[in-house]
Formats: structure tokens, C-alpha cells, sequence
């Protein structure tokens, strides 16, 4: 009778501490698909910017506008006609 309690003592701790770990285990796996979630979030918005700074890129980057800003801003202009010398490899 005393051995049967003994047992039955040990399984119900047994049983308690798996409950626990069970508890803490959700409760992290919880925690952590929060986290995931946020991270998602942070990559999409960073998705969403780098997509918006490449088409600035290529807008600041054409070649109308680099000849606009060379020809206002640094005063540069085409050479006459007689001037272009063509080489050739």
C-alpha cells in the first residue's frame, strides 16, 4: 500500500512537471512566432523602401538628367562638329 502511494506520488509529479513544461513550451513558441511576425513586418517595409530607393536611383540616373545637370550645373556643353575626333581600335 505504501509503495502504490510512493508511485502514484511520483507519476502525479511527473505529470505536473510535464504540464509545466508544456506551459512553457506554447508560452515561448507564443513569444517567438510574435517575433517572427514582427520581423516579417520590418522585411516588408524594407522591401517596400528598397524598391522605392531604386526607382529614385534610376530616376536621378537617366541620362537626360545627367546631361541637364552637366550642361546647368557645370557648364558643359557638346563640342562643334570639327572638334569630335572619332577613334577607332
Amino acid at each position: 500500500m505504501r509503495f502504490t502511494r510512493a508511485i502514484l506520488a511520483l507519476l502525479l509529479a511527473a505529470v505536473l512537471l510535464s504540464a509545466l513544461a508544456v506551459i512553457d513550451a506554447r508560452h515561448e513558441n507564443r513569444m517567438l512566432f510574435a517575433q517572427l511576425q514582427q520581423l516579417r513586418q520590418q522585411r516588408d517595409q524594407q522591401n517596400v523602401e528598397w524598391g522605392q530607393l531604386l526607382l529614385e536611383q534610376s530616376t536621378w540616373s537617366t541620362h537626360a538628367r545627367v546631361e541637364q545637370m552637366a550642361t546647368q550645373k557645370l557648364d558643359m556643353h557638346l563640342p562643334a562638329h570639327p572638334r569630335i575626333v572619332v577613334v577607332h581600335p
